[in-house]
């Protein structure tokens, strides 16, 4: 990554931030978040440790999935999608500053979340990597999910599809189905990492965790990019 490279991301990113600010994204985060909190307050002795990397899990879809479908629907509806076409700004740092700001989003929250039902018994490397690439996963899933719509009544039943396909690996996870089949999942991968913020990893775990989930991310940025040239540099 070049300097100028690097200066248009953080200029890019600083008004990406801007925007999920005025658009009422952090407070659509606060009230999640607030959520969960008043659940903590209601039960102080429910300790939810044992599934707390599901929890995390389930809670990434609506600040990264949805936030991502929402923030391209808004760009969409004032022409400003289009209009970054003729900028400097490429397509893959336009991506990558959309999945930066949201992780960042979704660090702070889901950790808070963490702090309080597992009463601060947690490993926090693992929590970290296991929801920056979770994040990443369902953040560019929901870019590929919804660049080809144009009204969110038209995103919304297919949206279904990719929620099933991104939440498939917390039947395994809560013993719904058991399969070795759900380690071909890029998610799966990820979940292995938010494990290991309540248990110790074996150095296979590690490799495995960080290795199939960097490789999901690899892909569906292949995909989000040649979605991006198809459906908006047109």
């Amino acid at each position: 990554m070049n300097a100028l490279m690097t200066r248009r991301i953080l200029y890019s990113l600083r008004w990406e931030v801007v925007l999920q600010f005025r658009n009422g994204f952090y407070y659509a985060t606060a009230f999640i978040l607030a959520f969960w909190v008043v659940l903590y307050t209601q039960f102080p002795r429910l300790d939810l440790t044992a599934i707390l990397p599901g929890l995390l899990i389930g809670n990434l879809l609506v600040t990264t999935f949805y936030f991502m479908a929402g923030l391209v629907m808004l760009e969409k509806g004032e022409g400003s999608l289009e209009a970054r076409v003729v900028t400097p700004l490429r397509s893959g740092e336009y991506l990558l500053v959309k999945v930066l700001a949201l992780s960042a989003l979704v660090l702070i929250e889901n950790l808070i979340i963490a702090a309080l039902f597992s009463r601060l018994h947690f490993m926090l490397l693992p929590a970290v990597l296991g929801l920056l690439l979770a994040g990443a996963l369902f953040s560019l899933t929901g870019f590929v999910a919804v660049v080809r719509y144009d009204t969110i009544n038209e995103f919304l039943l297919p949206s279904m599809s990719y929620i099933l396909f991104l939440m498939i690996p917390l039947a395994d996870f809560f013993g719904v189905i058991h399969s070795p089949l759900f380690y071909l999942h890029p998610v799966q991968a990820a979940l292995v990492l938010l494990e290991g913020s309540i248990r110790s990893l074996s150095p296979l775990e590690w490799i495995y965790g960080l290795g199939y989930s960097s490789a999901g991310v690899a892909v569906l940025y292949g995909l989000a990019r040649r979605a991006f040239r198809r459906f908006v540099t047109v």
